[in-house]
């Protein structure tokens, strides 16, 4: 029986690594056929990315109170029916609101699915279940690209979301059955602070300022209006009540008291930027690859495909390239080398087999660069506050993505698709100077005696 629960969970975590990348391929034909400008697909993307972020630090307390199984459930229809809404989408409004309510299920799916796992195995059997999630759940957003090409081209773009559904469902039918063990919390997700109440003014707060910030880039990417100025400092000054909440509520939605920490700061700024300069390029070029060269969805898929590729190698080669050079060096080299690949994507005119070593060699480049920092971050945050760690640095690059697609599509709409990708090179760059200047002072201090 509890071979059900492990299917269901690797089931549905391809689903949701599928969707993470499936789309990105298709907003060309979505923004053709939905009659808006290319730019203005970001929407699709970064209000999916804006509503994740703000779930995770939900899921915790909400697996908790119901029970890791059912919450997996719950969410995993509602990430499977809002899927078919958007396939049934009529105009970008109501594609965008779907994609909300799919990124908000998602935000959840992805803890209490872990919850649901670790309940399910004793602690001595996990690192064996491995073998059995790794695989499956890596090449699901490594095909994405290329399906979401060749479901836009030879079907439609509303493919891209249908496919969802059969996987979806086959994933409801294992978790259906499987058995429901008693509720634990959500791992590394906030599990531990679910006993407190939920911070619902700080939730509000997120979700505005959030989405208000999102739709005026959206505003900006479709040609900047009145609501665009209005949108982004209103959604300004929302984000910064949130941070005043922040430091009052007991528990925080989001305890923002663990950036006091050095090192901690410096791996979530730096994967958030990080995340945005990433995700901003993913969203810019796959487009500006179909609007400005005519090629197909499917020939943007497979130019953009290596860069999974990439980063499953990255996966496999940051242990050893971290004991030779040591992170410092393996984060700058990442970060600097990305950004140069960026700046090569927007100024030079390169064929597709080049295009793909390069998409292969910023997976590779970044793939090693992010977890470095992310391992880093991490080595002086203690068990007791370790969930809502996780669930910060998560939300944070999250929400980072989101942000990084909605400037270059604002960028790409005012400036041209070369401005978008060196917008997304300058993110790189900044998350190379979060990663110099915010070392801890103790890292600082060892390093200067060693040289000295």
């Amino acid at each position: 029986m509890r071979g059900r629960v492990l299917a269901a969970y690797v089931t549905a975590m391809c689903v949701s690594g599928l969707d993470a990348t499936i789309v990105n391929p298709a907003l060309f034909a979505l923004a053709a056929d939905l009659g808006v400008p290319p730019a203005a697909a970001n929407a699709v993307e970064s209000a999916f990315l804006a509503s994740l972020a703000i779930a995770m630090p939900v899921a915790g307390r909400l697996c908790d109170r119901y029970g890791a199984s059912r919450v997996f459930l719950a969410a995993l229809a509602a990430f499977t029916a809002a899927s078919g809404l958007c396939a049934l989408s009529w105009d970008l409004g109501s594609l965008v609101c779907f994609r909300v309510l799919q990124g908000a299920a998602g935000g959840v799916l992805t803890p209490a699915g872990m919850a649901m796992l670790f309940a399910a195995y004793a602690p001595e059997e996990r690192m064996r279940l491995s073998r059995h999630i790794v695989v499956p759940t890596a090449l699901a957003p490594a095909l994405g690209p290329v399906l979401g090409g060749l479901l836009a081209d030879t079907l439609s773009w509303r493919w891209a979301f249908l496919v969802n559904l059969p996987l979806g469902a086959a994933a409801l039918l294992a978790g259906a059955a499987a058995p429901r063990p008693a509720p634990a919390p959500a791992p590394g997700m906030g599990g531990g602070a679910g006993g407190g109440r939920l911070d619902v003014r700080g939730l509000l707060l997120a979700g505005g300022g959030s989405g208000l910030l999102m739709y005026g880039l959206n505003q900006a990417a479709a040609g900047m209006s009145p609501l665009a100025w209005a949108a982004l400092p209103t959604g300004a000054a929302l984000v910064w009540a949130l941070v005043r909440q922040a430091r009052r509520a007991e528990p925080p939605l989001l305890d923002l008291g663990l950036l006091a920490d050095r090192g901690f700061l410096r791996g979530a700024a730096t994967a958030a930027l990080s995340a945005a300069g990433l995700l901003g390029m993913l969203f810019a070029f796959p487009v500006m690859y179909q609007d400005a060269l005519a090629a197909t969805a499917t020939d943007a898929g497979l130019v953009v495909f290596p860069e999974a590729l990439g980063l499953m190698a990255a996966g496999f080669l940051v242990d050893r390239a971290c004991a030779r050079w040591g992170e410092r060096r393996v984060v700058a080299a990442g970060l600097l080398g990305g950004a140069a690949l960026f700046a090569f994507l927007a100024l030079a005119e390169p064929g597709p087999w080049t295009l793909r070593a390069v998409m292969f060699a910023v997976g590779l480049v970044l793939g090693q660069a992010v977890t470095a920092v992310q391992v880093s971050a991490f080595t002086t945050v203690g068990p007791r506050v370790m969930g809502r760690a996780m669930t910060l640095f998560q939300s944070l690059r999250m929400l980072g993505g989101g942000l990084g697609v909605g400037v270059c599509a604002a960028a790409a709409a005012l400036a041209g698709y070369p401005a978008a990708l060196l917008a997304a090179a300058a993110f790189l760059l900044a998350a190379y100077g979060a990663a110099a200047l915010l070392r801890p002072a103790a890292t600082v201090a060892r390093e200067a005696g060693t040289t000295g």
